[in-house]
């Protein structure tokens, strides 16, 4: 007779206390994490990272996370469970019951992989664990495509090529809310996310915007059922995007790094309206950099 494995112990916040969250000042210069106003925000920290929360969303606002790539380790991240932080109350958060038994994947927003660094295997395995938290993920689409993988090999891509101070970069990584989000078990699942990185070239700032879109290309997000079963997410597109945009259409305080974009068209058309200037991103070649990426080589 098979054992079962009992739950994992909950937490309680003294298990969080000491983290310090992201480092504004980890480029060398400031670059704090984006703010949002007009709705109540709760900032959690965590090992290299932080989450602004959105309590009326149950999800993220935002995640900023450091990350320094001559620090990397390879850790195994199997047997780590999800949890609840908390420092926050269950109801302001989207557990696991909106993950139960369907088709969606708890998306990380501060990536596993880029997280896990330090000076020490404790501080980076740490850092592996507190990206298990509910508050670090959102609904995304479980089925894996070539979108998905370019979107999630983003970061380490401009990690290699573009990052020049110590070969650090920050990421700012959350949804793009929209009243056009499918409701399923109470919560809104957000269609789009957003990446905004940043870092240093040639001793100047530099940043650069991406969304991510998993909007059905056939969407029918009022059909029966859509409470019971999964909701409908289509495969993911990404796109290189101004960063003005994305400050646009969450609201998020981006002035900053719209100021340093690197995307030509932001600084040829600063006054397209959202959208108009989206390139498709099939592979890392299409990107559109006012630099050679691989100038540095």
């Amino acid at each position: 007779m098979t054992e079962l494995t009992p739950d994992p112990l909950p937490l309680i916040a003294s298990d969080l206390s000491g983290r310090e969250g992201f480092d504004s000042e980890f480029l060398g210069q400031h670059v704090p994490l984006p703010t949002l106003n007009g709705v109540d925000t709760v900032l959690l920290p965590y090992t290299h990272f932080s989450v602004l929360m959105r309590t009326d969303k149950r999800l993220a606002a935002v995640a900023g996370l450091g990350i320094d790539g001559g620090k990397l380790m390879d850790i195994d991240r199997s047997g780590i469970p999800w949890k609840l932080d908390p420092r926050l109350p269950e109801s302001q958060q989207t557990g696991e019951r909106v993950y139960a038994n369907n088709d969606i994947d708890r998306g990380h927003l501060a990536r596993r992989a880029s997280a896990v660094w330090g000076d020490t295997r404790a501080e980076a395995a740490q850092a592996n664990k507190d990206t298990f938290h509910y508050t670090n993920a959102a609904p995304q689409a479980a089925r894996f495509n070539q979108g998905m993988e370019l979107w999630l090999g983003l970061e380490t891509y401009l990690l290699d090529n573009a990052a020049d101070y110590r070969r650090r970069l920050i990421v700012f990584t959350g949804p793009v809310f929209s009243d056009s989000d499918p409701l399923y078990r109470d919560v809104q699942i957000p269609l789009r996310f957003f990446k905004v990185a940043a870092f240093i070239h040639d001793g100047t700032l530099a940043a650069t915007g991406y969304i991510v879109d998993q909007t059905p290309v056939l969407p029918d997000l009022s059909r029966p059922g859509v409470q019971e079963g999964s909701p409908p997410l289509g495969p993911f597109r990404t796109f290189q995007v101004p960063v003005r945009d994305i400050a646009a259409l969450t609201g998020l305080d981006l002035k900053q790094l719209t100021a340093a974009d690197r995307m030509p068209i932001a600084a040829a058309q600063p006054a397209a309206r959202p959208a108009s200037a989206w390139r498709r991103l099939r592979s890392f070649e299409d990107l559109d950099l006012n630099f050679d990426l691989r100038e540095q080589h």
